[in-house]
C-alpha cells in the first residue's frame, strides 16, 4: 500500500453519507441506489421500502414492487450475512459467486448436525430447481412435493430446520418470487431474471470488495467479513488479493483502508451537520462495520443494536445517531414518536418534523413528530 493518509471523523461520515444517497442534492433510479449500498436489507419488506425512501424522496412503494415483480430490475434473494437483499438483478450472479464458497460451508455444517450428506443437499438442490421449472410455488407447496422424494433425514431438517429452499438459493438457482398476499413464492432464475455473466469466483470476491469499500470505506478486513458473512480466513485472502488497489487511511488513531481512486472524494468531503434523516430498522448504514462508535454513543448503543439482532429506526443528524423513532399508527394517520438520547437543537427537531411530514407522504397516510 501507499504511504498512510489521515482524515477526520467528519470526511468520513460525508463520504459514506454521499455514497449512500443520504446527502440533498442526489437522485437516482431504485437500481443505482441498491447497487451503490452493496443491498438493501430485506428482512421486513417494510423497512427495505422505507431504506429506499429515505434515498429517494419521489419513490412510490409501487415503483418498488414494480421493479421486483414486473419490470424485474431488481432481485430479492438472501445473500450477506445469510440476510434477505435487494440487489440489482445485473449483479446478482456476482454476489452469489462471491458467497457461495462461505455460505455452502456453512450449510452443509448446518446439515451435518442432522447428518445429512452433501449427496443428500446436491439432491435437495436439484429437486428444488426441477419442481420450480413449472412455476413460482410457495414454501409449504414446495415441501409438500419435494417430501416424498427425499430421506428421512431430509425429511428431518423440512419439518425441524431451514427451509427447503436454502441450498437452491446459495447456489443462485432460485430467488424469491412475487408474494402471495402474507406468502413468498420462488422462482428459477434462469426463467425470472434476465441473461447473467458468469464470474470466476475470484473475479467476483474482488468487484464485491470494491463495492463495499466505494459504500462504507475507510474500513478493515474485519468490517468486510462481519458485513458480507464470509469467514475471516477468506476474506482477508481477499482483501490481500486486492493491496495493489487500496490506500492506508488513519482516522482518529484507527488504521482503515480505502480505494485508491475514492482518495481525492473523501479528501474533498464536506459533513453538513445540519443534514437530518430518518433512516429505517436494519439500514444498510448501520450495519456494514464491527464497531458502531462512530454512529452511536457506546452509552446509547443498546437503544439501537437490541436482543436477537433487532435495530431500532433512528433520527441520522449530522452523521451520528441521535434519536431512535416508532410509527404509531392514530387512526388514519401516523404518530412518529421520537425518542432523542440528549436535547435536541431547534433546527435539528424542525427537520425533524419535515422528515415525518415527507414520510407520511410516502405511506399516505398523514404522519406528525412528537417529540
Amino acid at each position: 500500500m501507499a504511504q498512510p493518509l489521515s482524515a477526520t471523523v467528519e470526511q468520513v461520515a460525508a463520504f459514506r453519507l454521499d455514497r449512500h444517497h443520504l446527502v440533498a442534492g442526489r437522485r437516482a433510479p431504485i437500481e443505482t441506489v441498491c447497487g451503490d449500498v452493496c443491498g438493501i436489507q430485506a428482512q421486513v419488506m417494510s423497512a427495505a421500502e422505507l431504506a429506499l425512501w429515505t434515498r429517494i424522496r419521489d419513490v412510490s412503494r409501487s415503483q418498488i414492487r414494480d421493479a421486483l415483480w414486473e419490470r424485474r430490475t431488481l432481485v430479492k434473494t438472501s445473500l450477506m450475512r445469510q440476510t434477505l437483499h435487494l440487489v440489482p438483478a445485473e449483479e446478482f450472479t456476482l454476489y452469489v459467486t462471491a458467497l457461495r464458497r462461505s455460505r455452502t460451508a456453512m450449510l452443509h455444517r448446518l446439515f451435518a448436525r442432522l447428518r445429512v450428506s452433501p449427496a443428500e443437499v446436491t439432491q435437495l438442490t436439484g429437486l428444488v430447481a426441477d419442481i420450480l421449472g413449472a412455476g413460482p410455488l410457495a414454501q409449504q407447496e414446495l415441501v409438500e412435493r419435494i417430501r416424498p422424494k427425499v430421506s428421512k433425514r431430509v425429511k428431518l431438517w423440512l419439518k425441524y430446520a431451514w427451509s427447503a429452499s436454502r441450498p437452491a438459493i446459495v447456489q443462485g438457482l432460485i430467488c424469491y418470487g412475487p408474494p402471495r398476499g402474507s406468502e413468498v413464492t420462488f422462482v428459477r432464475t434462469d426463467q425470472w431474471l434476465p441473461p447473467q455473466p458468469n464470474p470466476t469466483e475470484e473475479t467476483a470476491k474482488r468487484a464485491v470488495l470494491r463495492r463495499f469499500l466505494a459504500a462504507y470505506g475507510p474500513a478493515t478486513v474485519r468490517d468486510f467479513s462481519k458485513w458480507s458473512g464470509i469467514g475471516a480466513g477468506e476474506a482477508k485472502q481477499v482483501w490481500d488479493g486486492a493491496a495493489a488497489e487500496l490506500q492506508t487511511v488513519t482516522v482518529e488513531g484507527a488504521t482503515l483502508s480505502l480505494l485508491k481512486t475514492d482518495v481525492n472524494a473523501l479528501a474533498g468531503s464536506r459533513l453538513d451537520d445540519r443534514s437530518v434523516r430518518l433512516l429505517p430498522s436494519f439500514d444498510p448504514l448501520l450495519l456494514a462495520h464491527a464497531a458502531k462508535d462512530h454512529l452511536v454513543e457506546t452509552r446509547f448503543y443498546k437503544r439501537v443494536y437490541r436482543n436477537q439482532g433487532w435495530l431500532s429506526p433512528v433520527v441520522l443528524a449530522g452523521g451520528k445517531v441521535v434519536a431512535v423513532w416508532f410509527p404509531r399508527t392514530n387512526g388514519k394517520s401516523v404518530d412518529i414518536e421520537i425518542q432523542p438520547f440528549a436535547r435536541l437543537s431547534s433546527a435539528t427537531r424542525a427537520a425533524i418534523v419535515q422528515e415525518a411530514e415527507a414520510l407520511g407522504r410516502f405511506l399516505d397516510a398523514p404522519s406528525r413528530a412528537k417529540m
